[in-house]
């Protein structure tokens, strides 16, 4: 009978040598993106991202760090793909195109929306968009506030994007709600309630339309805040500089 120590001296003593890929900190958090992708970034372990590059955890803490760790890289490589907008834009339009592109990396990364509002990037992730973001908006005028006012932007655009991945796990219940909204449509003693229920029912009717419904909410409260900017530089402008 083979003893252990015989058994262990069969046994490849590398990745090579049993014919695997090295692993390193860049496939790592590849297959995090992709399970955060697949999955959210909530709902899968340390464990099953190990099996998705055929190691051990202990490998991916040697490489990368704990579940943490590959978290926030995880959110650096979502903020990398981001596409900046031409920088010739007006600012108003420049913040509608980053900001639409911005829901459609983060809706095809479900979780990362919520991290990014709470905590954002690294320093080193951010500088790009943040550099690009407000030097837009201190050539626009806004002065001191430019921080300020793009943060807004950003923060309301990642809140929208959050509830929106934190609705789709609760589908039933927001069936329901549905449902039960559209029965006040014809509510002539609740009127604000009446025009609630004869929206919910038009999403209950058209398929497309209620597809759509947050796309179009996350449109809207963009540009409102967006315009809301754009009166407060109106005011900025009128007032004399120090």
């Amino acid at each position: 009978m083979p003893s252990s120590s015989s058994r262990a001296g069969n046994r490849p003593r590398s990745r090579a040598a049993a014919g695997l890929p090295a692993v390193t900190a860049e496939k790592v958090v590849d297959a995090a993106v992709a399970l955060t992708a697949e999955r959210g970034l909530d709902n899968w372990t340390l464990r099953q991202l190990a099996a998705a590059v055929d190691a051990y955890p202990a490998v991916i803490y040697h490489h990368v760090g704990d579940r943490d760790a590959v978290v926030a890289a995880v959110l650096d490589r979502v903020v990398g793909l981001l596409s900046l907008p031409e920088e010739d834009l007006p600012w108003q339009d420049w913040f509608a195109e980053l900001l639409a592109d911005l829901r459609t990396v983060l809706r095809a990364h479900p979780g990362t929306a919520r991290r990014l509002v709470l905590f954002g990037p690294s320093v080193s992730a951010a500088v790009r968009t943040i550099d690009r973001g407000v030097g837009v908006l201190l050539a626009a005028g806004f002065r001191e506030e430019s921080v300020l006012a793009y943060n807004l932007l950003v923060a309301t655009a990642c809140q929208f994007v959050a509830m929106e991945d934190d609705r789709d796990s609760s589908l039933a219940l927001r069936l329901d709600n549905t449902e039960e909204y559209a029965t006040y449509h014809d509510r002539t003693d609740l009127p604000g309630m009446a025009a609630q229920g004869r929206a919910m029912r038009e999403l209950m009717a058209d398929p497309e339309l209620a597809v759509g419904w947050y796309a179009r909410l996350y449109d809207y409260a963009v540009r409102r805040c967006v315009d809301g900017l754009a009166h407060r530089l109106a005011e900025l402008e009128a007032e004399p500089r120090a």
